[in-house]
């Protein structure tokens, strides 16, 4: 069984069933009103808008006329109402007996069922008042009873629309930023062409001030990218060859040619937009309730009504009119509108508001999970740490200065690729430091390397390098020690065999992790830290930012291992990681939270994934999901709350305290209030677009 992403009703999945498909995932439909307005929702949204503008201009002369004495003669009056009435039946009520059709063929219950058999028992009475006077004992009609649930309910449907529209603004403006052209190199000719045409490994040019057409790699050239749009990072970022590059972002200072790796539904954009429709499709388990009791709602219902319709009648002889009137009303006021919609519309808003702050909501299922966690567990390495060495500390211990440090070091390490000679180049690079070719480079395995600089033999490794050739850095031990206590690599710098300088490089820790940790602990959750690397360098980290557990020298396929012991203490954990490596890890966790994910979104296996590498993000998607779970809550207790109570009196248990008539303006106040209900849940998930934690 499948779940229709419009109205939330169990389908019957098959090659039959209405269907349509979407970046990859196949979406089925209870009706062909729920089918059209996913595929075309802006004219879905225009003719909703024309039927309530009808039905309203419509019902207001059928009310007036019913209520108003402007017609003396009753048999001219009813004609006339019949004559407004049709239309509005048969029109804007339409959607009401096609979905009524499909539920019928699915052999299902849904509110298109109910609204269809009690608004037709209404008009259809009243037609035969009007045409066969004295069939049925009274005058009276119920035209404007049919017609007023009929536009009400689709106002309702309509205020329900817009929300969804409003829910899902910062997924469309992002799909809107994607390019509609690709400048493709094809044949040695550059040729444009609808970006929806470009192949992988085509060489696209990219000129400054364009938007990026498709996922790609930089070929040639180098430039300042924004990205701000995908990462949240406010500073343009420098791209040169082999640098990946998301499509839709602003290419701003240099002509790039980049290679198409991703196109189509495989780029970031369409992936996020993938996620997002997803997660407001999803179900929460709170929802499970609210499904099994649509399941028997609509077959229970009509057995009331027309159990209510048969004692009034046959039992209580209270008349054909007000009996039937009975079953009218049963039917409209049991109609479950706000309990279908009670989780989907806080879903639905809430994961908008996630992915319009770099939130990627999978499902949700976790986020009520989410709202249970009570640890969070960090990886380390590009989780809190940004994943890459960085030189922290230059100690001179002889006369040269920071500049010519760096000048010396930076130029042996000229041609290494080790990270950590990287992380020494872009140090002297920050600071514009010109760097000389070295010459006689050598590589000592496990020691540190040699080179000739300006005439000069420079060494720069470990003790163990400076003993080999000499060096005296016993004087020295102290600071050495210092910095490994710090859990940092320390790296001794000599100029013909004389210590100048220490230099210290470690993987530093990202700015924002302190005052995650400290929003996360005001919130009573416990953090851990859970790292593969030595547990000095760990102790050192997690002091950095907060973190008082550490569970240190575990290997990538032990830390699955060790979230299912958290987990068996009765734990509800959320997992932090890079989504590669932590793989096994956040699929165990709870919930699993992806930390900067970059172009590999589609890759993840976190059920949260955080577009921008910005920690504060976990506790933000955190504190989103305890205030999704308790519009929910709300919306269920709010829908319950109406249909309970509202049944027995539409069953007809106030008929012996205020007489039947009460059944005269019970089918209006049954529409009116089964319309406020379901605008009351769209418009209490609403607020959460007020959403805005300060971390």
């Amino acid at each position: 069984m499948a779940k229709d992403p419009i109205c939330g009703m169990y389908v019957e999945e098959g090659e039959h069933a209405l269907q349509t498909t979407r970046y990859g995932t196949t979406y089925y439909f209870c009706s062909e009103t729920c089918h059209v307005q996913f595929q075309a929702p802006e004219k879905a949204l225009a003719r909703l808008k024309r039927l309530v503008a009808i039905g309203a201009a419509l019902t207001v002369p059928i009310a007036a006329l019913t209520y108003l004495p402007i017609i003396s003669d009753g048999a001219i009056n009813n004609l006339v109402m019949f004559v407004l009435s049709f239309p509005v039946q048969f029109i804007v009520g339409f959607r009401f007996y096609r979905g009524s059709y499909d539920a019928l063929r699915s052999r299902i219950g849904n509110m298109d069922l109910l609204i269809g058999l009690g608004t037709s028992a209404a008009w259809l009475y009243s037609t035969v008042v009007t045409f066969v006077p004295g069939f049925f004992p009274g005058s009276e009609t119920y035209f404007e009873t049919s017609a007023i649930i009929i536009t009400l309910i689709q106002t309702g449907n309509l205020l329900e629309y817009i929300t969804k529209g409003k829910a899902s603004e910062a997924v469309h403006r992002l799909l809107s930023l994607q390019p509609t052209t690709a400048h493709v190199i094809r044949g040695g000719i550059e040729t444009s062409i609808p970006v929806e045409k470009v192949e992988v490994d085509d060489v696209l040019i990219v000129r400054p001030g364009e938007r990026i057409p498709v996922d790609g790699r930089v070929v040639e050239g180098s430039s300042a990218v924004d990205e701000s749009m995908i990462t949240g990072e406010s500073l343009p970022k420098d791209k040169r060859s082999g640098d990946e590059v998301i499509g839709a972002t602003i290419n701003k200072t240099g002509l790039l040619r980049i290679r198409a790796t991703k196109v189509g539904q495989d780029t970031v954009l369409s992936q996020i937009a993938k996620l997002v429709e997803e997660a407001q499709v999803g179900k929460a388990p709170l929802q499970r309730l609210a499904d099994r009791v649509s399941a028997y709602f609509v077959p229970a219902v009509i057995l009331i009504a027309i159990s209510s319709f048969m004692f009034w009648y046959f039992v209580a002889g209270i008349g054909l009119a007000f009996s039937l009137l009975a079953f009218v009303s049963v039917v409209i006021i049991a109609c479950p509108c706000a309990l279908g919609i009670a989780t989907p519309a806080a879903l639905l808003v809430g994961t908008g508001k996630g992915a319009e702050n770099g939130i990627l909501i999978k499902g949700g299922d976790q986020l009520e999970l989410a709202h249970k966690a009570n640890i969070v567990i960090f990886d380390k390495t590009g989780t809190l740490t940004k994943g890459r060495p960085a030189v922290t500390d230059i100690i001179p211990i002889g006369t040269l200065s920071e500049t010519q440090i760096l000048g010396y070091a930076g130029s042996v390490e000229k041609g290494s690729e080790h990270p950590l000679a990287q992380a020494v180049v872009n140090a002297a690079q920050k600071m514009n430091v010109a760097l000389s070719d070295p010459s006689d480079f050598e590589t000592l395995a496990g020691l540190g390397v040699k080179a000739t600089v300006q005439g000069r033999e420079v060494l720069l490794g470990n003790s163990d390098l400076m003993d080999k050739f000499s060096v005296p850095v016993d004087s020295y031990a102290g600071r050495l020690t210092a910095l490994q206590l710090q859990g940092k690599t320390a790296t001794i710098l000599a100029v013909d065999r004389d210590p100048v300088a220490i230099i210290g490089l470690a993987d530093t820790v990202k700015e924002t992790a302190a005052v995650a940790v400290k929003a996360l602990k005001l919130m009573g959750l416990d953090v851990v830290m859970l790292t593969g690397d030595n547990e000095r360098t760990a102790k050192a980290i997690a002091q950095a930012v907060g973190i008082d557990t550490v569970i240190s020298g575990v290997r990538p396929d032990q830390k699955e291992a060790h979230v299912r012991s958290f987990q068996a203490e009765g734990k509800k954990v959320v997992m932090v990681g890079d989504g590669i490596n932590d793989a096994p890890a956040l699929a165990a966790a709870d919930v699993g939270i992806a930390i900067g994910s970059g172009t590999d979104v589609a890759k993840e296996t976190g059920g949260i994934i955080l577009i921008k590498d910005d920690l504060t993000d976990v506790p933000k998607a955190l504190l989103l999901s305890r205030a999704t779970v308790s519009k929910i809550k709300q919306n269920l207790l709010w829908a319950f709350v109406y249909n309970v109570a509202l049944v027995p009196v539409a069953a007809g248990i106030l008929v012996p305290f205020l007489g039947p008539g009460i059944y005269e303006v019970l089918p209006l106040l049954a529409g009116g209030a089964m319309a406020i209900s379901s605008v009351t849940v769209v418009s209490n998930s609403l607020l959460l677009r007020k959403f805005n934690p300060k971390i």
